[in-house]
Protein backbone atom coordinates (compact mmCIF):
# COMPACT_ATOMS: atom_id res chain seq x y z
CA UNK A 1 0.00 0.00 0.00
CA UNK A 2 2.78 2.46 0.88
CA UNK A 3 4.50 1.68 -2.43
CA UNK A 4 1.36 2.60 -4.39
CA UNK A 5 0.96 5.86 -2.49
CA UNK A 6 4.61 6.81 -3.09
CA UNK A 7 4.40 5.85 -6.77
CA UNK A 8 1.22 7.89 -7.18
CA UNK A 9 2.84 10.86 -5.46
CA UNK A 10 5.89 10.60 -7.74
CA UNK A 11 3.68 10.46 -10.84
CA UNK A 12 1.65 13.43 -9.62
CA UNK A 13 4.81 15.49 -9.08
CA UNK A 14 6.13 14.52 -12.53
CA UNK A 15 2.86 15.47 -14.24
CA UNK A 16 2.72 18.72 -12.27
CA UNK A 17 6.29 19.62 -13.29
CA UNK A 18 5.51 18.78 -16.93
CA UNK A 19 2.44 21.04 -16.82
CA UNK A 20 4.48 23.87 -15.29
CA UNK A 21 7.18 23.46 -17.93
CA UNK A 22 4.56 23.42 -20.69
CA UNK A 23 3.06 26.67 -19.45
CA UNK A 24 6.52 28.25 -19.17
CA UNK A 25 7.37 27.34 -22.76
CA UNK A 26 4.05 28.66 -24.01
CA UNK A 27 4.12 31.91 -22.04
CA UNK A 28 7.70 32.73 -23.12
CA UNK A 29 6.86 32.07 -26.78
CA UNK A 30 3.49 33.80 -26.71
CA UNK A 31 4.91 36.94 -25.07
CA UNK A 32 7.31 37.33 -28.02
CA UNK A 33 4.51 36.63 -30.49
CA UNK A 34 2.21 39.19 -28.86
CA UNK A 35 4.89 41.88 -29.31
CA UNK A 36 4.49 41.53 -33.09
CA UNK A 37 0.72 40.87 -33.06
CA UNK A 38 0.98 37.17 -33.90
CA UNK A 39 -1.58 34.80 -32.37
CA UNK A 40 -0.59 32.48 -29.55
CA UNK A 41 0.77 28.97 -29.91
CA UNK A 42 -1.00 26.05 -28.26
CA UNK A 43 0.65 23.00 -26.76
CA UNK A 44 0.41 19.83 -28.82
CA UNK A 45 1.18 16.47 -27.22
CA UNK A 46 2.16 14.86 -30.54
CA UNK A 47 4.65 17.63 -31.29
CA UNK A 48 5.92 17.43 -27.69
CA UNK A 49 6.39 13.67 -28.01
CA UNK A 50 8.53 14.22 -31.09
CA UNK A 51 10.61 16.81 -29.20
CA UNK A 52 10.98 14.50 -26.19
CA UNK A 53 12.11 11.58 -28.33
CA UNK A 54 14.71 13.73 -30.04
CA UNK A 55 15.92 15.30 -26.78
CA UNK A 56 16.46 11.81 -25.39
CA UNK A 57 18.59 10.95 -28.43
CA UNK A 58 20.80 13.99 -27.76
CA UNK A 59 21.26 13.26 -24.04
CA UNK A 60 24.41 11.27 -24.75
CA UNK A 61 26.33 14.12 -26.36
CA UNK A 62 24.23 17.31 -25.93
CA UNK A 63 25.25 18.42 -29.44
CA UNK A 64 23.19 21.03 -31.27
CA UNK A 65 22.32 18.84 -34.22
CA UNK A 66 18.89 19.27 -35.79
CA UNK A 67 16.73 16.21 -36.26
CA UNK A 68 17.11 14.99 -39.82
CA UNK A 69 14.04 15.27 -42.00
CA UNK A 70 11.63 15.90 -39.15
CA UNK A 71 8.16 17.22 -39.90
CA UNK A 72 8.43 20.29 -37.66
CA UNK A 73 10.28 23.56 -37.37
CA UNK A 74 12.86 23.37 -34.63
CA UNK A 75 14.87 25.49 -32.22
CA UNK A 76 17.67 24.00 -30.16
CA UNK A 77 19.64 25.28 -27.17
CA UNK A 78 22.22 23.81 -24.83
CA UNK A 79 24.25 24.76 -21.82
CA UNK A 80 27.05 23.25 -19.78
CA UNK A 81 24.83 23.29 -16.68
CA UNK A 82 21.18 23.87 -15.93
CA UNK A 83 19.22 25.82 -18.53
CA UNK A 84 15.78 27.03 -17.55
CA UNK A 85 12.84 27.10 -19.93
CA UNK A 86 12.75 30.90 -19.79
CA UNK A 87 16.48 31.20 -20.51
CA UNK A 88 16.32 28.81 -23.47
CA UNK A 89 13.50 30.73 -25.12
CA UNK A 90 15.20 34.03 -24.25
CA UNK A 91 18.27 32.92 -26.23
CA UNK A 92 16.09 32.62 -29.33
CA UNK A 93 13.99 35.73 -28.74
CA UNK A 94 17.09 37.86 -28.09
CA UNK A 95 17.93 37.40 -31.78
CA UNK A 96 15.11 39.88 -32.51
CA UNK A 97 17.66 42.72 -32.45
CA UNK A 98 19.35 41.21 -35.50
CA UNK A 99 16.17 40.77 -37.56
CA UNK A 100 15.39 43.53 -40.05
CA UNK A 101 11.76 43.33 -41.12
CA UNK A 102 12.16 45.62 -44.14
CA UNK A 103 14.81 43.43 -45.78
CA UNK A 104 13.48 40.25 -44.14
CA UNK A 105 17.03 39.28 -43.23
CA UNK A 106 19.50 39.02 -40.40
CA UNK A 107 21.80 42.00 -40.00
CA UNK A 108 25.57 42.04 -39.73
CA UNK A 109 26.07 38.34 -40.39
CA UNK A 110 24.21 37.52 -37.18
CA UNK A 111 21.73 34.71 -36.62
CA UNK A 112 18.03 35.53 -36.31
CA UNK A 113 16.25 32.42 -37.63
CA UNK A 114 15.51 31.10 -34.15
CA UNK A 115 13.63 34.30 -33.39
CA UNK A 116 11.71 34.22 -36.66
CA UNK A 117 10.64 30.63 -35.96
CA UNK A 118 9.34 31.67 -32.52
CA UNK A 119 7.15 34.37 -34.09
CA UNK A 120 6.30 32.62 -37.37
CA UNK A 121 2.62 33.51 -37.91
CA UNK A 122 1.61 30.19 -39.48
CA UNK A 123 3.09 28.05 -36.72
CA UNK A 124 0.28 27.34 -34.27
CA UNK A 125 1.29 24.21 -32.32
CA UNK A 126 4.27 23.88 -29.98
CA UNK A 127 5.97 20.97 -28.27
CA UNK A 128 9.20 21.25 -26.28
CA UNK A 129 11.44 19.10 -24.14
CA UNK A 130 14.68 19.32 -22.22
CA UNK A 131 17.05 16.70 -20.89
CA UNK A 132 20.06 16.66 -18.63
CA UNK A 133 22.91 15.36 -20.74
CA UNK A 134 25.44 12.78 -19.67
CA UNK A 135 28.03 15.56 -19.37
CA UNK A 136 25.82 17.47 -16.91
CA UNK A 137 24.64 20.02 -19.48
CA UNK A 138 21.12 20.68 -20.64
CA UNK A 139 19.68 20.16 -24.12
CA UNK A 140 16.44 21.94 -25.07
CA UNK A 141 14.33 21.50 -28.18
CA UNK A 142 11.14 23.24 -29.22
CA UNK A 143 9.27 21.94 -32.25
CA UNK A 144 6.78 24.05 -34.23
CA UNK A 145 3.87 22.93 -36.39
CA UNK A 146 3.66 23.88 -39.13
CA UNK A 147 7.32 24.74 -39.58
CA UNK A 148 8.36 28.28 -40.43
CA UNK A 149 11.29 30.16 -41.92
CA UNK A 150 10.27 29.77 -45.56
CA UNK A 151 12.69 31.58 -47.83
CA UNK A 152 11.22 34.79 -49.19
CA UNK A 153 8.38 34.91 -46.64
CA UNK A 154 8.21 37.25 -43.66
CA UNK A 155 7.46 35.69 -40.27
CA UNK A 156 4.63 38.14 -39.56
Amino acid sequence: MNFIVILTLALTIHVSQAQTSREQYLSAHNAARAEVNVGPLVWDDTVAEYATNYANQRAGDCNLIHSAGGPYGENLAKSTGDLSVADAVKLWVDEKRFYDYQSNSCQGGETCGHYTQVVWRNSVRLGCASVTCNNGGTFVICSYDPRGNWIGERPY
